[in-house]
C-alpha cells in the first residue's frame, strides 16, 4: 500500500474512500463485521489483516473461543475446497500415469 499511496495516491485516496463508504453504509454489526473481516484476512494470508480484525473483534465483544471457531471453519472449508479442486484436477490421474495428459507449464 505504501508505493500506491506513493506512486498512485489516487488508487490508495478511492480505497480509503470506500473504506468510509463501508463504514457508513453498514448494515451489520461490528462482532459480525471483525469476525468476517477476519476470516477473509485468514483466507488471503494478510498477517496484518489478522491481527487488526483479532483485536477487533475481541473489542467489539467476541471471545477467543469464538475465534478459534472462526479460525477452524476457515481451515475446514479451505481444506474442503482445495480437496474439490485437487480432484477436479486430478480426476484422469490414470491417463497422467499413461502419458495421455499434457502439462502446458513448459512453454
Amino acid at each position: 500500500m505504501r508505493m500506491l499511496a506513493e506512486s498512485f495516491p489516487e488508487f490508495a485516496e478511492a480505497l480509503d474512500q470506500m473504506d468510509a463508504l463501508y463504514a457508513r453504509q453498514r448494515t451489520i454489526d461490528e462482532k459480525t463485521y471483525q469476525f468476517l473481516c477476519f476470516a477473509l484476512s485468514i483466507k488471503a494470508r494478510s498477517k496484518p489483516c489478522v491481527l487488526k480484525h483479532f483485536k477487533g473483534a475481541l473489542e467489539a465483544g467476541a471471545t477467543v473461543k469464538e475465534l478459534a471457531y472462526i479460525l477452524a471453519l476457515v481451515m475446514r472449508e479451505a481444506a474442503g475446497a482445495d480437496d474439490c479442486w485437487t480432484h477436479d484436477v486430478l480426476g484422469n490421474w490414470k491417463e497422467i500415469l499413461s502419458g495421455d495428459v499434457c502439462c502446458d507449464c513448459r512453454k
